[in-house]
């Protein structure tokens, strides 16, 4: 047998059909305001996972970085003689130097220039764990060979095709180079593109920087040991120009340097905006509903019914709106979320849990405007009526 609440609702779905152009009017308002919150958390997630994307692929167990380091795109440098002491510590089996600056790249095509993320690593102990870039990395001890991004934006121009053709000649920071190859990380909030080359390809693009200065280092640990242990030991031994992480707490350094910068404001913002947009019209709708039939209402205290369960009623009309109302929001923001990354390439997809989260939030939402619409039904007054 149904619960006495489930009974009842019937009363407050012929209340929302009763004036149909009404609930369009609120299913597209809500619809509207789930559409917006679910950009900008999609726009919020896809700017960590760009921006942590590189993090996740680097080959280690431990980190080592300057204390002062807070996003990849600006790092800062450290004596890559503390990476080799730490060779010298129980459990550490091999170490990495990775090299990370911004260069000019000059399209082949339009023979513009734009900015473009190059990354240096050495090909007898590569740091990135991408297959595309570990077929290469013979080529890569010649000079001036790189790896393009093919997930770089288009603007740098049409790589792929042009590698087809045989080896493509560029131009980074006014330096003529060879490209030998592709491989897929993506474009991010911090950077349009990506190469990676050799360290000493590298060094040669950016004469100003010293090889004995990196930007990261990588420290991978014997099998069975406790990174934690090992860290601790890292961090209390080296001196202090240089921090210890684990690959996690580097990548929660990354995505706490976007969050507390005004994009990740904009977009919290924009998920608040959302939220009490969503408020407001639900209410309205409520509202307007309750004045409407608020004789009936009075005729319903008058027949025995108590507020409580005129009440139930406004709070079912309010989920079903809620219930209802997601779903154009939601399809409607995977067409977007498909459109934003055909535009700008950002990892930007429906996640599960986000649609969740979002879903909690209408209900949340409507649950709101219904409480607050809940006091203009508590004056329904037989006495008005009869």
């Amino acid at each position: 047998m149904l619960p006495k609440w489930l009974r009842r609702t019937p009363l407050a779905w012929r209340q929302l059909l009763k004036e149909k152009t009404r609930l369009l009017v609120a299913l597209a308002g809500i619809g509207f305001a789930d559409m917006l919150i679910f950009v900008q958390l999609g726009l919020l997630d896809s700017l960590f996972d760009s921006a942590t994307k590189s993090h996740q692929n680097l080959q280690a167990d431990l980190v080592l970085i300057n204390p002062q380091f807070q996003t990849l795109f600006y790092v800062k440098n450290f004596p890559k003689e503390r990476l080799l002491q730490t060779l010298s510590y129980d459990g550490v089996a091999s170490v990495r130097s990775l090299y990370v600056d911004t260069a000019q790249w000059r399209s082949p095509e339009t023979l513009l220039s734009r900015g473009i993320l190059v990354w240096g690593i050495d090909p007898a102990n590569p740091a990135f764990d991408f297959p595309e870039v570990n077929s290469h990395l013979d080529q890569l001890k010649q000079l001036n060979q790189i790896l393009f991004d093919r997930a770089s934006r288009p603007e740098y121009g049409p790589i792929a095709d042009l590698l087809q053709q045989g080896t493509l000649t560029a131009q980074v920071n006014d330096q003529t180079v060879q490209t030998i190859g592709l491989f897929t990380l993506g474009a991010s909030f911090g950077a349009d593109g990506n190469i990676i080359t050799s360290d000493s390809t590298f060094l040669k693009l950016f004469p100003q920087r010293q090889p004995n200065q990196i930007n990261v280092g990588l420290i991978q640990l014997q099998p069975g040991v406790d990174p934690q242990t090992v860290q601790a030991e890292l961090q209390a031994g080296l001196p202090n120009d240089v921090n210890v992480l684990t690959p996690e707490e580097f990548a929660q350094i990354e995505i706490n340097y976007w969050e507390s910068g005004g994009i990740g404001f904009i977009f919290g913002l924009g998920v608040v905006v959302g939220f009490i947009v969503g408020i407001v019209i639900v209410y309205q709708i409520l509202y307007s509903d309750v004045s409407d039939h608020l004789p009936e209402y009075a005729t319903l205290k008058a027949m025995g019914y108590s507020d409580r369960y005129l009440l139930t009623v406004l709070m079912q009309e309010a989920l079903l709106l809620a219930a209802l109302g997601f779903i154009p929001g939601f399809l409607l923001s995977i067409g977007l979320y498909q459109i934003t990354y055909m535009a700008t390439l950002l990892p930007i997809a429906m996640k599960l849990e986000r649609a969740a989260f979002v879903l909690l939030l209408t209900i949340i939402m409507c649950s709101v405007s219904g409480a607050i619409a809940m006091r203009k039904l508590q004056s329904a007054d037989p006495a008005d009526v009869f």
